[in-house]
């Protein structure tokens, strides 16, 4: 293993990370290299870090991957500081579990910005009218935000809303700490986005950011299709008054043909990778496929950190090798 050399990666305060699975199935190694690397970051740092399970959708999400969750990153060599099974200062460290909170944060929002009952089915978000990005992204053109009380009166007696918030015409830029400055003026790169939807269940945006911000989140690691949603959650954090983290958004690990890893891919998730790997060697490929290490070899998290350099990880997404797959 060939050391790396350290840049200047010493904040004035030890930073807060923070894991934030899904449960929603086993983890594959996709998601292992953003705990990885999460974890790097704070503990190269002397920071701590929070296991948060957001399991927000309780069509998808179950218990028992919440506890293979954690399975999986100690046997990987990963530890946490609260959150999961050890505890904490919240109420919970299951979003399911926080729709008070949210509640809470919610009339704190109505005082600072507009909100509003949207009616619109997801056909009719998704029609060909509706401004689409190359991204899949679209613009929410505002519809029921000019609607007239007794239209919105009237639908309420036909449909369960979500809420929107009005977001302004002005930009939202951040430095983030792997792509650099990105820039992006809501109102017309993304228009107003839900905060609560029609069953009642809080939105990602929504709850993420009211946690990131009450658990005294410092430093954010993930995946970089999580990119653009960043505007979204400094835009809320403002207006809750919570401070913004630091951003590093890592690449994505995508298949031979450059297709985004999913946990439906059974052939990489770490059920399948456990029979094959050790941990030191799954944290070793980890290391070389991220950019961390020249060259494959078993390591442990701690050995890691003695050479771990963040200049050094790569910026674009990353082709798996077919070879991972046939072994």
């Amino acid at each position: 293993m060939e050391p790396a050399k350290m840049g200047s990666f010493s904040p004035s305060h030890p930073p807060k990370g923070r894991f934030a699975p899904s449960p929603s199935g086993r983890m594959h190694l996709g998601n292992a290299l953003c705990a990885l690397l999460a974890w790097l970051f704070a503990r190269s740092q002397g920071g701590s870090i929070v296991l948060r399970t957001e399991d927000l959708d309780p069509q998808r999400c179950r218990p028992e991957y919440a506890l293979q969750i954690e399975e999986d990153f100690r046997w990987l060599g990963l530890d946490w500081d609260e959150g999961g099974s050890r505890g904490g200062k919240p109420t919970s460290y299951f979003q399911s579990r926080r729709s008070l909170f949210y509640e809470d944060c919610l009339e704190i929002l109505r005082q600072k910005a507009d909100i509003y009952p949207c009616f619109c089915t997801r056909a009719e978000l998704h029609t060909a009218e509706a401004p689409h990005f190359a991204d899949g992204r679209f613009l929410y053109s505002g519809r029921c935000y000019r609607l007239k009380t007794q239209e919105r009166e009237a639908l309420l007696k036909t449909r369960r809303p979500s809420l929107r918030i009005h977001v302004p015409d002005g930009d939202i830029s951040f430095q983030d700490g792997l792509l650099g400055p990105y820039t992006e003026n809501l109102a017309k790169e993304c228009g107003d986005f839900i905060l609560r939807r029609s069953d009642g269940v809080f939105a990602y945006q929504m709850a993420v950011s009211c946690d990131d911000g009450a658990m005294g989140v410092t430093q954010v690691v993930r995946g970089r299709d999580l990119l653009s949603s960043t505007p979204r959650q400094i835009f809320l954090l403002r207006l809750l008054g919570y401070p913004e983290p630091q951003y590093y958004h890592i690449p994505l690990l995508l298949s031979p043909d450059g297709i985004r890893l999913s946990k439906r891919d059974k052939a990489l998730d770490l059920g399948r990778l456990r029979e094959r790997y050790s941990p030191e060697k799954l944290v070793g490929l980890l290391a070389f496929l991220s950019g961390l290490i020249s060259r494959s070899e078993p390591l442990t998290p701690q050995e890691l950190l003695s050479v771990f350099n963040p200049e050094t990880i790569k910026r674009e997404d990353i082709r798996l090798p077919a070879s991972l797959y046939q072994e």
